[in-house]
């Protein structure tokens, strides 16, 4: 069973940052695209980012680009999201999730459909206020 957790959430000021951290137990991630997405008090989940297996190709949502970045240390078997000059509206539980093996092809992965990502993180809160 692949299990993801994610770390790094917290209470942060508005232009401020944080870096998420995305890890697995009991297998590597080498071989998993991984998407990160949100969900907003009272909002539906959406996809924010997600990183390609093979060679590591980043994709964002256009309301994210320029302040996240993801990046994968497969050394470390972790995905990160890092997050600059936050806002209030970032606030949301966020989520990392991987679709099975092989599911988009290596250097391919996308986060409109949250129904391709089998598997999921529990969450970690990102709060953002003064």
């Amino acid at each position: 069973q692949v299990q993801l957790v994610e770390s790094g959430g917290g209470l942060v000021q508005p232009g401020g940052s944080l870096r998420l951290s995305c890890t697995a137990s009991r297998f590597t991630l080498d071989n998993y695209a991984i998407g990160w997405f949100r969900q907003a008090p009272g909002k539906e989940r959406e996809g924010v980012s997600c990183i390609s297996y093979e060679d590591g190709t980043p994709y964002y949502a256009e309301f994210v680009k320029g302040r996240f970045t993801i990046s994968r240390d497969n050394a470390k078997n972790t995905v990160y999201l890092q997050i600059n000059s936050l806002k209030p509206e970032d606030t949301a539980v966020y989520y990392c999730a991987a679709p099975e093996v092989g599911y988009y092809s290596g250097n391919y992965c996308d986060f409109e459909y949250e129904s391709e990502y089998a598997y999921w993180g529990q969450g970690t809160q990102v709060t953002v206020s003064s």
